[in-house]
């Protein structure tokens, strides 16, 4: 049976903090200890819920389980269809679940709610690092869906063509996107600015293109003259609904699929944001920049991240050899 009560901890061992706490009570106090975006919170949430879910309809108290508890449930995982697809979930959505699992058991083992993390010895999905499910769009199709929010007309159509360009040229994710506010934007030693807070609560800034500045320039123009002031007496969030409200992800992902269906994108109704961010680690590399600066303009705390964004790192026009040979030619020559 599920117990709220800690199981009993070796003699001399200390007390947990979160004395007469439930398994739910452990995961909000783990979220709050986390420096994760809103949207993260909830995946992880969800993450969580649906494993204690799993463990009540066994009366498996989850402060008892061990590894073959958790394989049980991760195969489980992997044989359920997915309530939008259809489809068993993939290997690399099991393993976010498991991880997610595992760091909320690391936190019950700090607080010494349990002795051991039985995540630990899980047989966990084995994923390729370099695979991403996210459609990519190259630079031609970027180029498509930029156009189409251009020649789009109407109240929103302002406020679309900044929101493409901030994902376009900037490769933000749509958690930064949707959070950014007036105060965020800046100028510093003569480039427009924006500042923000990545993931992992790391506060980041980046540049704006001329296409980007003037698109929101533009953007924010038309809505301080619907509002009857100034520019600069604009206050809160920097892309709003027709009702002033922060624009939500949701309503982003829409509008992406919405015009790279005006544009003729073969694969429209897979895109998302994401797939925008891909492009534009791809395009920066294929463009010779360097994977450091990519990695840092994208917040990756591991350069392996953004070479998996990096769609076109397999191809064999980048291969070093030439590079090699062209040095050896000039040698000889």
């Amino acid at each position: 049976m599920l117990r709220p009560e800690f199981p009993v901890l070796p003699r001399g061992a200390a007390r947990p903090a979160l004395r007469g706490a439930g398994p739910g009570d452990f995961t909000e106090a783990w979220l709050r200890n986390r420096r994760l975006s809103e949207h993260t919170r909830d995946a992880y949430r969800r993450d969580v819920a649906g494993w204690l879910a799993w463990c009540r309809a066994r009366q498996l108290d989850p402060l008892r389980a061990n590894f073959l508890d958790v394989n049980a449930y991760g195969r489980e995982l992997e044989a359920t269809p997915a309530a939008r697809s259809g489809r068993p979930l993939t290997p690399a959505t099991v393993a976010r679940k498991l991880s997610a699992l595992s760091s909320w058991y690391d936190f019950l083992v700090k607080l010494r709610a349990i002795e051991a993390n039985p995540v630990t010895a899980a047989d966990r999905p084995r994923v390729d690092r370099d695979h991403s499910s996210t459609v990519g769009l190259t630079p031609q199709e970027v180029d498509a869906l930029l156009a189409a929010a251009q020649a789009e007309s109407g109240p929103t159509a302002a406020r679309n063509r900044a929101a493409v360009a901030l994902l376009a040229d900037l490769g933000l994710r749509v958690g930064e996107l949707v959070s950014l506010d007036l105060a965020d934007l800046g100028a510093e030693r003569g480039h427009r600015s924006v500042r923000f807070v990545g993931k992992g609560g790391k506060p980041r800034r980046r540049a704006l293109t001329p296409s980007t500045a003037y698109a929101v320039d533009a953007y924010l123009a038309e809505r301080a003259a619907a509002q009857g002031v100034g520019t600069h007496q604009l206050t809160g969030p920097l892309l709003v609904t027709a009702t002033g409200a922060r624009l939500d992800r949701h309503s982003v992902f829409r509008l992406v699929r919405r015009l790279a269906r005006t544009a003729g994108i073969p694969a429209w109704a897979k895109l998302s944001p994401h797939s925008l961010r891909h492009a534009f680690a791809t395009t920066a590399r294929a463009e010779g920049v360097p994977l450091e600066d990519v990695q840092d303009a994208m917040g990756h705390a591991d350069p392996r991240t953004t070479r998996r964004y990096d769609r076109d790192r397999h191809n064999l026009d980048r291969d070093p050899a030439y590079a090699i040979w062209a040095a050896r030619a000039r040698r000889r020559a």
